[in-house]
C-alpha cells in the first residue's frame, strides 16, 4: 500500500487540498468494488495538528505532523494562497522534510502554485515545472534555474511532478492514479468525479499580460510601444534607434527582463489581440489576421497554434458566444 502525504501548508487553498484527498481516497472504494485490496493510505500532514487555510476561512485538522512521519511514498503540495513570498516563509519548515523524504525515495507532486514551495527546495533546479499561467513572471524571477513550461498541465521529472493552473491539478492526480494503479482505475476515477482525461496543455486558457515586473524602464518603453503599435511592422532596429540603444544591448536587456525575445513578445501581443477578436467579434479569420498585423496566413496560423494549442477556428469554436439580442 502506498502512503500518500498531502501536506497542509499554512495558507493553502482548501480546494486543491480536499479535492486531492477525495479523489485519491475514492480509489480505495473503486478497488473494493472490484474485489481488490486498498492501494493508498492517504493522510493530511501538517506542521501542527491544526492549520489555518484559505485566508483564515477554514481550519484543517491534520492526521499527523511531519515529526510523526519517518517515511512516505508520495508527497502532495497543494496550491498556496496570498503573498507567495510570505507563504514560502510561513512554510519553510516543510522544506528540509520534503528534501529528506525525496532523498529517501519519496516522489513529490506540486499542485498549481504549490510549485513555488517545491521549487524553494531546490529539487527542481535544472528540471521542468508547470504552475498557473498567472504566476509565470513571478516564478521565472524567483526561480530562474527551473525551466518553467507554462503551456503544460502536467510535468513528470523522474519522481517530481507539477500541475498547471487551478483545477488542472485534478489531471495530475489522475495521472498519478494511472501510474500507480493502471488505466482502468484512473478512467473510473475520472468518471466518478466527471474529470476530463488526458488534457496535456493549458495554452488555450492563458492570457498574455506582458512581463512588466522588472525595473528596466527602457524595456518597459519598448513593451508599451509594441502593445500600442502591434498592428504595424516593428523592427528591432527601429526600437533600438527610438531609445538610442545598441541593437544587441537592447535584445539582451529585453530577454533578461521579460524572458522573451523582442520577436517573441511582438508575436504574443499580436496573438493575444487575435484571441480577443475571436472571442468577441464575428470578423472572419483573415480580417482578424490583417487587423493584428499579419499578412501571411500560414505564419499567423502557425504562431496562433504554437501559443494557444488550437487553430484560430478551433479557438473561436471553443470560446466565442454570440451575444443575445
Amino acid at each position: 500500500m502506498k502512503h500518500i502525504s498531502i501536506i497542509v501548508p499554512k495558507g493553502a487553498i482548501l480546494g486543491s487540498l480536499e479535492g486531492s484527498r477525495q479523489v485519491l481516497s475514492q480509489v480505495n472504494s473503486i478497488c473494493q468494488m472490484r474485489g481488490l485490496d486498498p492501494v493508498f493510505k492517504v493522510e493530511l500532514i501538517g506542521l501542527s495538528k491544526e492549520t489555518i487555510v484559505s485566508g483564515g476561512l477554514f481550519t484543517v485538522n491534520t492526521d499527523r505532523t511531519i515529526d510523526d512521519i519517518e517515511k512516505t511514498d508520495l508527497i502532495i503540495i497543494p496550491a498556496l494562497d496570498g503573498d507567495i513570498n510570505l507563504a514560502i516563509e510561513n512554510n519553510r519548515k516543510f522544506i528540509p522534510w520534503i528534501i529528506k523524504q525525496h532523498n529517501s525515495g519519496a516522489e513529490v507532486a506540486s499542485l498549481c502554485l504549490g510549485a513555488f514551495l517545491l521549487a524553494a527546495t531546490g529539487l527542481l533546479d535544472g528540471k521542468k515545472c508547470a504552475t498557473h499561467w498567472l504566476a509565470e513572471n513571478d516564478f521565472k524571477r524567483m526561480f530562474p534555474e527551473v525551466t518553467l513550461v507554462t503551456e503544460k498541465i502536467i510535468t513528470d521529472e523522474h519522481g517530481l511532478y507539477s500541475s498547471g493552473g487551478a483545477f488542472s491539478y485534478l489531471n495530475l492526480i489522475l495521472y498519478l492514479i494511472e501510474k500507480y494503479t493502471g488505466r482502468e482505475i484512473a478512467v473510473m476515477s475520472a468518471k466518478v468525479f466527471a474529470i476530463e482525461l488526458d488534457r496535456d496543455n493549458q495554452l488555450s486558457f492563458t492570457v498574455f499580460q506582458g512581463q512588466k515586473g522588472h525595473e528596466d524602464e527602457s524595456v518597459k518603453k519598448v513593451q508599451q510601444f509594441i502593445e500600442t503599435n502591434f498592428q504595424e511592422k516593428i523592427t528591432i532596429d527601429q526600437l533600438a534607434s527610438m531609445l538610442a540603444i545598441g541593437r544587441r544591448n537592447l535584445e539582451r536587456r529585453f530577454k533578461k527582463a521579460t524572458s522573451n525575445t523582442i520577436a517573441e513578445y511582438i508575436q504574443r501581443v499580436k496573438v493575444e489581440a487575435a484571441k480577443i477578436s475571436l472571442e468577441s467579434s464575428r470578423e472572419n479569420i483573415n480580417e482578424i489576421m490583417y487587423k493584428v498585423g499579419y499578412t501571411d496566413n500560414k505564419a499567423f496560423r502557425n504562431a496562433f497554434k504554437r501559443l494557444t494549442g488550437l487553430s484560430p477556428i478551433q479557438y473561436r469554436s471553443k470560446y466565442y458566444r454570440q451575444q443575445a439580442g
